[in-house]
């Protein structure tokens, strides 16, 4: 991934939060924009590419960013795996959106039913078992759920679980050399997200969000 000359976005992290919002809910709606490619557009992107928003989301074949949010080609830079959740690469990924593109705005993006997230409660509370890399992947979200009240429903603990498991991914950027100093220097903005299965709306889960 190189680009020749990237440029600093001509939009604020909060015009790029307040598109997202729009092209979500143009979806819920039912009025997406982006039903077809336009060649124009094709020829505009060999020249490179300048995302107003990174989205770190779930790998889930149920929620793809780009219709979710109405996006354009160009307009996202998504990093997809399974749960949300970081490593190496995808701390690097990450990374050189906000070092080369310039990213605003950084977005975590959950989902409701997260089958990443009830596999972890699976293995905290009934001691399931995975397969190694399955496993190592769970090692990642099962911080996450240390708070939890296991009293809760199956269907209010994997809710809270999802939501806790955001938190956690934001907590782990935020505490990030390049991340704290991206916030602390207002380069960036980063917020939490939960998408909702059966209305396709996306919940943010703090509109007050760290900035600088």
């Amino acid at each position: 991934m190189s680009e020749a000359s990237p440029q600093i976005p001509t939009c604020t992290a909060d015009e790029a939060l307040q598109w997202l919002k729009a092209g979500n809910e143009r979806f819920v709606a039912g009025r997406s924009h982006f039903p077809s490619l336009q060649r124009e557009v094709l020829a505009s992107l060999t020249k490179g590419q300048q995302p107003y928003a990174t989205i770190l989301g779930c790998s889930d074949s149920r929620v793809p960013p780009e219709l979710v949010f109405d996006a354009g080609l160009g307009d996202l830079f998504i990093v997809r795996v399974a749960g949300n959740v970081l490593g190496p690469s995808i701390a690097g990924t990450l990374q050189y959106a906000e070092a080369h593109l310039h990213t605003p705005l950084f977005v975590v993006l959950g989902h409701e039913g997260c089958g990443a997230v009830k596999a972890a409660l699976g293995s905290k509370y009934q001691g399931d078992t995975h397969r190694a890399r399955i496993s190592v992947l769970l090692e990642n979200i099962l911080p996450a759920l240390d708070d939890l009240d296991p009293a809760l429903s199956p269907e209010a603990l994997l809710s809270a679980a999802v939501r806790a498991n955001v938190q956690h991914t934001m907590k782990a950027l935020m505490a990030s050399p390049e991340g704290s100093a991206g916030l602390a220097q207002g380069r960036v903005k980063l917020v939490g997200a939960i998408y909702e299965l059966e209305s396709g709306r996306v919940r943010f889960l703090d509109d007050d969000a760290p900035t600088a």
